[in-house]
């Protein structure tokens, strides 16, 4: 096995570590680090990349986006949600510290998860993420 191939395996499982922990703090971006781990996957082992297109947390959080290039209602709620709810608990507890500058930051982010989810992800219908 070549150093390049070993190289693309580390990267990808770093990655889907970071995904699948961005599942569940949406401070972290679970579809780009999937998207990272996909295409490590397919550099590196059809078989890693056919265990991951198989698994759960692709067909939930990469598949519809990865084929249509858009996401199913229900996700992109799922996420803006998680993402507002979360985010909004932060800025709470340092507002009320008075900790202003990382509110400011984290209001941002917030902001551009806002800004990218409703205007550059594509909604796609139920029936288009099925697949034929």
């Amino acid at each position: 096995m070549g150093i390049k191939k070993i190289i693309f395996i580390v990267v990808g499982c770093i990655c889907l570590a970071l995904g699948t922990v961005g599942v569940f703090l949406p401070i972290l971006p679970t579809t780009p680090f999937y998207l990272i781990t996909l295409y490590c996957f397919a550099r590196s082992s059809k078989r890693l990349e056919d265990w991951f297109k198989g698994t759960k947390l692709y067909k939930k959080h990469l598949e519809s986006f990865v084929e249509k290039r858009g996401m199913l209602p229900q996700t992109k709620a799922s996420i803006l949600i998680t993402v507002t709810l979360l985010m909004g608990l932060g800025i709470f507890f340092m507002a009320r510290k008075g900790i202003w500058v990382p509110c400011i930051i984290l209001g941002v982010v917030w902001a551009v998860h806002l800004i990218y989810f409703l205007f550059f992800v594509k909604t796609i219908r139920a029936e288009e993420g099925v697949r034929q």
